[in-house]
């Protein structure tokens, strides 16, 4: 696919959107409507007992609270070191110091309208401490949940967060082939 011309349509400290023109393999024009964020670090949190941290804050464009594990972008749509980004993160929403940092893997946020890549990291080996929220995050909340009690809110629709959801995968899955199972516990 060839891109003919692209324009910025609009961009504020978070976002931007821009419109593609393209010519695809056939010959055949169109546009693409692309939304441009930085990189993403989503962090799973993982105490000693195999108990997961979650945040819970409110999502504007769903009007509704949602829990999620903790991640985030650096300011003003500037690109950070993914690990760097996570270990902020992690402090920032939790007060939560990891003494180990185990990247899971990389995805694709929605990559049919969005350039955002995420990358996963298991934190383990954790320290309390205070969170150093921003301003945006003043209505977050934060609670431990057992693995059964996080698969059962999986299940109950509690927890629909695709990043959520893509980086709990990627933890099962960095157990090994076929010994996927409740976090913590060897199968």
């Amino acid at each position: 696919m060839e891109t003919l011309n692209s324009r910025q349509v609009y961009a504020n400290a978070w976002i931007s959107v821009r419109e593609d023109a393209v010519r695809r393999p056939d010959g055949s024009e169109g546009i693409y409507a692309v939304i441009d964020r930085p990189t993403v670090a989503i962090v799973v949190p993982r105490a000693d007992d195999g108990s997961l941290h979650l945040v819970e804050q409110f999502r504007y464009p769903l009007g509704a609270r949602r829990w999620e594990f903790p991640m985030g972008t650096a300011p003003d749509r500037a690109e950070q070191d993914p690990a760097e980004l996570a270990v902020r993160e992690l402090a920032e929403e939790t007060g939560l110091t990891a003494g180990r940092m185990e990247h899971l893997g990389t995805i694709d946020v929605a990559a049919g309208m969005s350039s955002q890549r995420g990358h996963v990291y298991l934190a383990t080996d954790l320290t309390e401490g205070t969170p150093h929220r921003e301003h945006t995050e003043q209505d977050m909340r934060t609670s431990w949940f057992t693995a059964d009690e996080f698969e059962a809110m999986v299940r109950d629709g509690g927890l629909p967060d695709a990043q959520s959801l893509a980086a709990f995968a990627l933890l099962q899955l960095s157990r090994g082939p076929g010994r996927a199972g409740t976090p913590g516990t060897p199968r």
